[in-house]
């Protein structure tokens, strides 16, 4: 058993279907000393009752205060993030409030954090319909990568005290700010650790089984549907508006990726394109990325 302490900081919003599932999933990991501290998004089905439940019948679950409407998962954990002291534990996990953890998954990690900094994994999708597929993130990562994707689905993240402290200190710098211009908490972690020389470890194992269903924030892009709404978060330039964001608030502008890319338009994106290598780890998203840049749609 491992004995070094860990929290988990789980996000949650209208998850009365499915959140009883995450919670026994987390309470059945091969470890000890694992506190989890639960922050619920103003819902309108029974997940507040749900969760309740759960904190009065488990010492170690915690519920911080209710009532408050985030609108976005970030947003959500980022108040985690803000609320919960985070010097008290050894390690820091993100999770989602729907999908299932295999009972190795926070073990896995830890032993991998014995030379990394921050971990991650490759997930497996699954559907109600009882379809699977892959979620393969593991692909090695790039010089800049982190300012283009994140490093897999944020529910994989564990990551040590000294990278959460300092990402903590950094966020609350700037936190209204941060809230309003970085959509997704994940990305904006992976960019900060990987900017800040934190060592980064990609499992390519899978480590969680990864629901999906309508309500998922950005889901797989394993389908049409899903591949659609991605182009037009593209076409509608709100990617190239989070990296720039991204890498304005870490303070990257001096990266020549910023300087000569995604600060000069279009022929920023010649010179994206020329250095496409680089930005993204997965060839197809190489392919798909180089498409978008060649005909303006980044």
């Amino acid at each position: 058993m491992i004995s070094k302490k860990i929290a988990i900081l789980l996000a949650a919003y209208n998850g009365g279907d499915s959140i009883s599932d995450q919670i026994d999933t987390i309470l059945s990991q091969d470890v000890d000393n694992v506190e989890v501290y639960i922050s619920l998004d103003l819902s309108v089905d029974d997940s507040f009752d749900i969760c309740t439940s759960y904190v009065r019948q488990h010492e170690s679950l915690k519920l911080l205060l209710y009532g408050e409407r985030f609108g976005g998962a970030g947003k959500n954990f980022y108040r985690l993030l803000k609320d919960v002291d985070l010097t008290k534990y050894d390690y820091i996990a993100f999770s989602d409030q729907d999908d299932i953890w295999p009972e190795t998954k926070l073990s896995k990690a830890i032993e991998k954090l014995q030379q990394y900094d921050c971990y991650s994994a490759n997930v497996t999708a699954f559907w109600e319909d009882g379809r699977e597929a892959l979620i393969d993130k593991a692909q090695p990562q790039r010089e800049w990568d982190f300012l283009f994707e994140a490093a897999g689905p944020g529910c994989t993240y564990v990551f040590k005290r000294e990278v959460a402290i300092q990402f903590k200190s950094w966020l609350l710098e700037r936190y209204d700010k941060i809230g309003e211009d970085i959509s997704l908490h994940d990305w904006l972690l992976y960019a900060f650790a990987r900017s800040h020389g934190y060592r980064w470890f990609i499992d390519p194992e899978s480590m969680m089984y990864y629901r999906q269903h309508a309500n998922n924030q950005v889901g797989t892009n394993n389908s049409f549907a899903a591949a659609n709404r991605r182009l037009k978060l593209i076409k509608s330039k709100w990617y190239r508006n989070q990296s720039t964001k991204i890498a304005e608030h870490l303070e990257l502008q001096h990266l020549p990726v910023f300087k000569y890319g995604l600060s000069k338009g279009y022929l920023g994106n010649l010179y994206l394109l020329c250095h496409i290598i680089k930005i993204r780890r997965r060839l197809r998203d190489r392919v798909a990325l180089s498409f978008a840049l060649l005909f303006n749609l980044f």
